[in-house]
């Protein structure tokens, strides 16, 4: 007898379309393992729900589009509620065959987990700081102790007690006084970015009745112990657009206005530098920063423009003794390190300290008294650098072809120890203290893989692949030691290319449950990331934004080419702008892949792109271009995974979203999948996920967010053929 969704789910304005979805009796895998086929597609007698069509016409440049899901943009209305879980339920019931599955592998993720465990203290005006978990907890209690770890410890935050009356919560932007009896922290409730300030006596452990609504969760502390700075949110389209001066003990209505970003393509914060001498107001976009600097000692005083905004020069900035050190794109595409004196900050009195090189990426600083540090990117791995204020230099030598470095938690100026973080894909979290005078390693931490890991077991590789414009690709490879590059391993690849953003080969012990079961796993570092250099972003962004999607589509045909996989066993994963990858790709070459994981997609560019009502749209025009602009409205439309949708067979596929997604909204997935359910000829499983609590980031909390994870394994698992199938 069918299940229906209409007797859960009546309609109630507007009517919910059911239609009946059957999928075809299992099929013989090509290879000659003769995996067994998902049950997915045996469930021929479950309803899938279809989204009610009701045209919207969008016409821009003489162009008419009709989106016929456009009234899904609409939380409040209940009909699309009733619809999103529709969705839920029939992804329920066609992934109800994984449910224990599921659980297992949940169990197994959670059991790779220290339950107990606390990161490596770090001091900071004369106290140790640290966060750490106890046993079945799933948030952190953020603790410090007086001069020696000795001392007793005192609680800052238990997070586990503040987060027992919420669905979702999250804790950001901890800042202690100058004088080390006050914190100030942001809290999040519903997981759209919008914090509330708190403040609480160190001293008494009372919260102080100040109470800053609609922010960004970080401030700045004056000198004076009782003024703060922070970054109002405008609600409707998230962006930090002014900054505000709060005086604890005065109402929040009397707060005053500091500065106020008129131009809505720029987002505005405001931190303290390192040296803790000035407070700094900066605003970015894409290809542009400014910055205001203030003495922290005189909060009331204005703040002066450090180096007024240019159309396209991108500098930022740190602060040590009497000097201001600038890292900038000014003449230098891959950025070069400049200084300058406290007294003349414009660009005309920048003096260059390390040069510009076409073929390293200044990524960023790090100053100490005795020694400046810089993190640079060559062939697509970071470097660490070293160079003693007093003369010659060295980089740090990492035992790795491919690992991520980079520079953790340096507070102190005086010291010749720089904190260092280091990993690989088979190298779990480690925190190092580095000697930067004797170049000698202390061990501090490395992440605990429980239930007997080893790194010996797994390889990993790096390959480069020649993309189609003749560009090298490199792909960053891991798999457990046995498994057979001949064509039959299942292969995951996962990719981003997007912002600059450079995709790591990092250590996931999560991503052992695919490893261990005999997957193949794989980041390709595509254009649209910086991981090559800066050239390797602006080649992956604009007009050039389809080499980011033909890069993906080249290094899965290198896979397949050179026997690490099979079409019928490649996938594909992707979130946010890699979500964007994964409808493209899916568009351009639906045949390659077994199936898809788009998580939190950014799928529908071109109308996301024309609403300026819409969180992060106005600023990111530098990334994805203008469709006000006709060239950018056309090239955008080329691509857009929700405009090129078509009646053709598309793969197996898991769509993920939350409800209260403050980046990615979630109707741009739902608004896909209903689409793709009308148009699609062939009958692979389309299963939409909504998490109704959460954001961008999924669920709150360590191991809450591991069922999502164990969700999306299971779908891709059982679609391999291995739910059942253990390589330990």
């Amino acid at each position: 007898m069918m299940k229906s969704f209409v007797q859960k789910f009546p309609s109630t304005a507007l009517l919910l379309l059911i239609t009946f979805t059957f999928f075809a009796s299992c099929k013989k895998d090509t290879n000659e393992d003769m995996t067994k086929e998902s049950a997915m597609y045996t469930k021929t007698d479950i309803e899938a729900p279809l989204a009610a069509k009701i045209p919207r016409e969008l016409s821009i440049h003489g162009d008419l589009r009709v989106d016929n899901y456009y009234w899904l943009n609409d939380r409040e209305n209940p009909d699309v509620i009733a619809y999103l879980t529709a969705e839920n339920a029939y992804k329920d019931e066609m992934l109800s065959h994984t449910k224990a599955f599921q659980e297992k592998l949940f169990e197994e993720l959670k059991g790779r987990i220290k339950e107990e465990d606390q990161s490596v203290p770090y001091k900071k005006n004369g106290y140790w700081y640290i966060t750490r978990y106890e046993q079945g907890q799933e948030y952190p209690i953020y603790s410090r102790k007086r001069e020696t770890l000795e001392a007793p410890e005192a609680i800052m935050l238990n997070v586990n007690e503040l987060a027992k009356s919420y669905d979702y919560y999250n804790v950001a932007g901890l800042s202690v006084s100058p004088d080390n009896k006050l914190l100030a922290y942001g809290e999040d409730t519903l997981s759209r970015r919008i914090y509330t300030i708190r403040f609480k006596n160190m001293e008494t452990g009372e919260l102080l009745p100040d109470m800053i609504p609609g922010v960004q969760g970080d401030i700045a502390w004056a000198s004076d112990n009782k003024t703060v700075f922070y970054t109002a949110k405008d609600l409707q389209t998230l962006r930090g657009y002014k900054i505000m001066k709060h005086r604890l003990g005065t109402p929040v209505s009397q707060d005053v206005e500091i500065f106020n970003e008129k131009d809505e393509t720029f987002n505005v914060y405001v931190y303290r530098s390192k040296s803790d001498k000035y407070l700094i107001i900066a605003s970015s976009t894409t290809l542009s920063q400014e910055y205001r600097i203030l003495e922290a000692d005189k909060p009331d005083a204005a703040f002066r423009i450090f180096q007024p905004r240019v159309r396209e020069l991108e500098y930022s900035i740190d602060h040590f003794g009497d000097k201001f050190y600038i890292r900038t794109n000014l003449d230098a595409k891959n950025f070069r390190l400049m200084e300058t004196s406290e007294a003349a900050t414009a660009k005309e009195n920048w003096r260059e300290l390390i040069p510009h090189r076409e073929d390293v990426l200044l990524e960023d600083m790090e100053i100490f008294k005795n020694y400046l540090v810089l993190s640079e990117r060559k062939n697509g791995i970071t470097q660490l650098r070293v160079r003693p204020w007093a003369g010659g230099e060295h980089y740090i030598a990492f035992p790795e072809e491919a690992y991520v470095a980079y520079t953790a938690m340096n507070p102190e100026f005086d010291t010749d120890l720089l904190r260092i973080g280091y990993q690989s894909m088979t190298t779990p979290a480690s925190t190092y203290d580095y000697n930067m005078q004797s170049k000698a390693f202390n061990l501090l931490k490395q992440q605990e893989v429980l239930g007997g890991f080893s790194a010996d077991d797994y390889q990993t590789e790096r390959v480069y692949v020649s993309a189609r414009d003749g560009a090298r690709v490199p792909v960053s490879i891991v798999y457990k030691k046995g498994v057979q590059k001949n064509g039959r391993a299942p292969l995951l690849l996962y990719g981003y290319g997007s912002y600059g953003a450079s995709m790591e080969p990092y250590f996931s012990s999560a991503r052992l449950s695919l490893l261990n079961r005999g997957f193949i796993y794989a980041i390709a570092h595509i254009r649209g990331g910086e991981e090559m250099g800066r050239y390797w972003y602006e080649e992956g962004k604009l007009l050039n934004k389809k080499n980011t999607f033909t890069d993906f589509i080249d290094c899965a045909e290198w896979l397949l080419a050179n026997n690490y996989t099979n079409k019928d066993k490649l996938f594909a994963m992707g979130g946010s702008a890699g979500g964007l990858l994964m409808g493209a790709v899916v568009n351009m070459r639906p045949d390659l892949w077994k199936g898809i994981v788009a998580a939190v997609p950014f799928v529908d560019v071109v109308t996301t792109m024309l609403d300026e009502s819409i969180p992060l749209t106005t600023f990111e025009f530098d990334e994805w271009g203008n469709p006000k602009n006709k060239e950018y409205y056309d090239y955008m439309k080329s691509y857009s995974p929700y405009d090129n949708v078509e009646a053709k067979d598309y793969p197996a596929m898991l769509v993920t979203t939350g409800l209260h997604d403050s980046q990615v909204q979630y109707w741009e997935p739902a608004k896909w999948v209903a689409k793709m359910r009308e148009l699609k000829t062939d009958k692979n499983p389309l299963l939409l996920h909504t998490n109704m609590e959460a954001g961008h980031g999924g669920a709150s909390g360590r191991f809450r967010a591991l069922k999502e994870t164990a969700m999306q394994y299971a779908f891709l698992l059982d679609l391999a053929g291995k739910n059942e199938e253990f390589l330990n």
